[in-house]
C-alpha cells in the first residue's frame, strides 16, 4: 500500500522571518522611547521638585524648551512600536513640559500714574570684543541706562573716551577678561555696594529726576560643570540683594544672569517681588546666547529685572558682532505707587 501525506502537516519553513523582524524592531523603537523619556523625564522632575542639582541638569534646564524634540520622538517612536505606555508618559511629560514653558513670575501692571520714562541696555562684550560694535549700538539707539559685563581694561577706557560727553557718570569694576564691568547712565550716580562675586557686579543710585532708582549689575559665574557651586552661590547673593531691598524703592538689576527662568536659582530672585522686563514686553523666551545660533536655537541668560514701580513697553534685541551674547534693550517707566 502507499502512504499518503495530508495537507494538515504541519509546515516549518515560512512565515517566521517576517514574524520576527516587525517584532524586533517594536521592541527597539520602545527601548529608544524609554531612553529619551526617562532623560528628559529627570530634567522635568528637577524643574517640578524646584531644584537645579548638580551637573548635568542645570545645564539642560538652559534648554529646557527645546526637550519638546526628543519627547516628541519618544511618542512617535512609541506609537510606530505599539507601546502604549511610553505612548501615555510622553503625553504626561509632554504636557509637564508645555505648563513650565509659559512665562514665571508676576506680569501685573503697576497702578500708580507714570513719572519717569527710561530706556535700559544690557550687553556681555565678552571679554570686551564687541566694545566697539556697543558703542555704534548705545550711539544708535540712545539708552539712558547701560550695563556693560566683561568689559575688560581696553574696553572701559574705550567707553570712557567715547561715550564719556554723552554718559558723564559710570560706576565699574576694575579687571581684566571677564572681570571687568560698568554701569553707564545719563542720570547722576552715587556710589552703593556692589555684589560680592567672582566677577565685577558693580551698584549705584540713579537720580532719575529726582527719584532715587537702585542700579545693580548682574554676573554670576556660568554653572560649568565644576563650578555649579559657586553658580548656586552668586544667584544667591543676588536673591539675597532683591530681598533687602524689596520695600527699598524702585530698582532695576539687569546684566548676564547665566540663567534662565527654568533655573530655581533664578526663579528665587523673581520670588523677591522683582518681574522680567522682556517677559513683561512680551518676550519671555527670545534667546540671547549663544548668539551664533540664536534666534533659532538657544537660551534667554540676560535679562532687565524691575521692581513692581516698573512696566516696561518694548523689548528687542540686538546682535553684536565679536561676543556670543546679543543684548537687550528694554522701554521701561517708572509709576508713581499707587
Amino acid at each position: 500500500m502507499s502512504s499518503t501525506r495530508t495537507s494538515s502537516e504541519p509546515s516549518t519553513s515560512y512565515g517566521s522571518s517576517t514574524d520576527v523582524r516587525p517584532r524586533r524592531g517594536r521592541v527597539l523603537g520602545a527601548w529608544c522611547a524609554g531612553l529619551l523619556l526617562a532623560g528628559v523625564s529627570a530634567v522635568v522632575a528637577c524643574r517640578a521638585a524646584d531644584t537645579d542639582l548638580r551637573t548635568p541638569v542645570p545645564q539642560l534646564l538652559a534648554f529646557l524648551p527645546w526637550l519638546l524634540v526628543p519627547t516628541g520622538a519618544a511618542l512617535l517612536l512609541s506609537l510606530l512600536a505599539r507601546w502604549w505606555t511610553g505612548l501615555v508618559w510622553g503625553v504626561v511629560v509632554l504636557g509637564m513640559l508645555a505648563w513650565f514653558i509659559e512665562p514665571y513670575g508676576n506680569g501685573d501692571e503697576p497702578a500708580g500714574p507714570a513719572v519717569a520714562r527710561l530706556r535700559v541696555l544690557t550687553s556681555n562684550v565678552e571679554f570686551g570684543g564687541a566694545t566697539d560694535a556697543l558703542v555704534g549700538a548705545v550711539r544708535r539707539e540712545g539708552p539712558d541706562v547701560v550695563f556693560v559685563a566683561e568689559c575688560e581694561y581696553g574696553c572701559q577706557a574705550t567707553v570712557r573716551r567715547e561715550l564719556g560727553t554723552a554718559y558723564p557718570y559710570r560706576r565699574a569694576v576694575e579687571g581684566g577678561t571677564s572681570v571687568g564691568s560698568v554701569v553707564l547712565s545719563r542720570f547722576p550716580l552715587t556710589p552703593a555696594p556692589a555684589v560680592p562675586g567672582r566677577m565685577g557686579m558693580p551698584g549705584a543710585v540713579a537720580d532719575v529726576d529726582g527719584r532715587p532708582v537702585r542700579l545693580q549689575l548682574a554676573h554670576p559665574e556660568p554653572p560649568l560643570p565644576r563650578q555649579v557651586a559657586v553658580w548656586k552661590r552668586e544667584l544667591g547673593r543676588l536673591r539675597d540683594f532683591a530681598d533687602a531691598h524689596r520695600d527699598d524703592g524702585p530698582l532695576i538689576l539687569a546684566g548676564d544672569f547665566n540663567a534662565t527662568q527654568d533655573h530655581a536659582a533664578f526663579r528665587r530672585i523673581i520670588d523677591t517681588g522683582l518681574r522680567d522686563a522682556a517677559r513683561l514686553a512680551g518676550s519671555p523666551r527670545e534667546p540671547t546666547w549663544p548668539s551664533r545660533t540664536t534666534p533659532v536655537l538657544g537660551a534667554q541668560i540676560d535679562h532687565v529685572l524691575v521692581s513692581g514701580e516698573f512696566s516696561a513697553t518694548r523689548a528687542r534685541f540686538l546682535d553684536l558682532p565679536g561676543t556670543d551674547h546679543r543684548s537687550l534693550l528694554v522701554d521701561v517707566t517708572l509709576h508713581q505707587p499707587g
